[in-house]
């Protein structure tokens, strides 16, 4: 029985990344044998323990056969005889398939260490095209070493290329893809998933409104960038460098959703699309089952940006309605997100990435003012039933107006 540290553990130990999980892989030993030492196991399609005291994972190593199409369908062979150079052959990518034993010897038959040094995303075997998984799992990992240099080796884009056209992608579980979404969008670089995955033609499949946004053009004025796909991927970009909230960077992702529902011939103006993005955003967050939280604050975002880019024009009572569809009075936390998707749209533009947001301060003021307003003088006052709301609303137009005056100037 041998005990090797392996995946991600050697991988970020190698890049000197922070280390976050511990894997190990048991080499020559049985279930009855780790049961006896004190695991517990947990695993049900193959055999996982938990250590007894560190509670980390050990799996026996093991070999996979294809079975039936998707991820799951597999058959797994679990036993002593199983070599290490086994167990890392059915591994995704070479940087993934590299062991540590406890003397600190590395493993590493399928050039892990070499792909490292050349920063390149490149899968152990032909193999890979078995599980349609590894195409969402190397666009994130693209994602996330992008700032390091890593890009996927061009063979490797083939295999995913294949697997998007043999139709395996539909076999994913939507919550499967929404997970991946999820840790991708997680990433120093979001949008690298989104480009790979394009580039590998799986963003029809998996995505098609957004692989709608590309080649649909924007005004040149406002956007030097032109094409709806190109910005997306911008304001992404940009959202992950304001802001480390999935549901932020979400909205982003699907902001501009509505703008491949223009009529063409209206082109290259997009009256309306942020309502017009309410339909497709809800299609797609049924679809892959994307939590409320990001699902309501990206609904938000598209109805809203237009009115927010165009703050200072809005009339106080304007204002107020765009709080109130916000609700923000009773989730105050929304404002500050809905603020930063907006200012990664307005920042992922050709030229504009390093222009101020004064929108932001100018409503956040606006909103606390407003927000500041106590009830109960209105109450004592003798307003009674509706008549409090309304007085309410009367006082909180007169507290934006008196912000209009004061700092709407100020950012002219």
């Amino acid at each position: 029985m041998k005990i090797y540290l392996v995946g991600g553990a050697v991988r970020d130990q190698l890049l000197q990344l922070p280390i976050k999980d511990r894997d190990f892989m048991v080499v020559g030993s049985t279930p009855q044998e780790m049961l006896q030492l004190g695991y517990k196991q947990v695993g049900k399609d193959f055999p996982v323990f938990l250590h007894p005291k560190t509670q980390q994972e050990y799996a026996l190593a093991r070999t996979e056969r294809k079975t039936a199409a998707g991820y799951g369908g597999f058959s797994c062979y679990a036993a002593p005889d199983v070599t290490i150079e086994e167990d890392l052959l059915r591994r995704d990518l070479t940087i993934n398939a590299i062991a540590q034993d406890d003397a600190g010897n590395l493993v590493d038959p399928y050039g892990g260490q070499r792909d490292i040094e050349r920063r390149q995303l490149r899968h152990v075997s032909d193999a890979f095209v078995e599980d349609p998984l590894r195409v969402l799992r190397v666009a994130r990992f693209a994602a996330r070493f992008h700032h390091l240099g890593f890009s996927v080796a061009p063979e490797t884009l083939t295999l995913m290329q294949t697997i998007a056209a043999s139709g395996e992608l539909q076999a994913l579980t939507p919550e499967r893809v929404f997970l991946e979404l999820d840790k991708a969008l997680s990433c120093q670089s979001p949008q690298v998933f989104i480009e790979v995955l394009r580039q590998c033609h799986a963003l029809p499949i998996l995505f098609p409104e957004i692989e709608a946004l590309f080649g649909v053009p924007q005004p040149e004025k406002w956007h030097p960038e032109i094409d709806t796909g190109i910005h997306t991927l911008m304001v992404l970009e940009q959202s992950a460098a304001l802001s480390s909230n999935n549901a932020v960077r979400f909205a982003a992702l699907v902001h501009d959703l509505g703008k491949a529902l223009s009529p063409k011939e209206s082109l290259p103006k997009h009256h309306g699309h942020g309502q017009k993005g309410l339909a497709p955003i809800k299609a797609l967050c049924e679809r892959i089952k994307v939590p409320n939280e990001y699902r309501d604050l990206a609904l938000l975002v598209s109805d809203l940006h237009q009115n927010i880019h165009q703050a200072f024009e809005l009339r106080p009572e304007t204002i107020i309605k765009q709080f109130d569809k916000a609700d923000l009075w009773r989730k105050p936390e929304r404002l500050a997100q809905i603020l930063l998707a907006c200012e990664a749209d307005m920042k992922g533009r050709t030229g504009f990435e390093a222009q101020d947001y004064p929108q932001a301060n100018y409503l956040t003021s606006c909103f606390n003012a407003a927000k500041n307003i106590d009830i109960k003088p209105i109450i004592a006052s003798g307003f009674k039933g509706a008549d409090i709301k309304t007085e309410l609303q009367r006082q909180r137009i007169e507290v934006v107006a008196e912000c209009k005056t004061t700092l709407a100037s100020k950012y002219d």
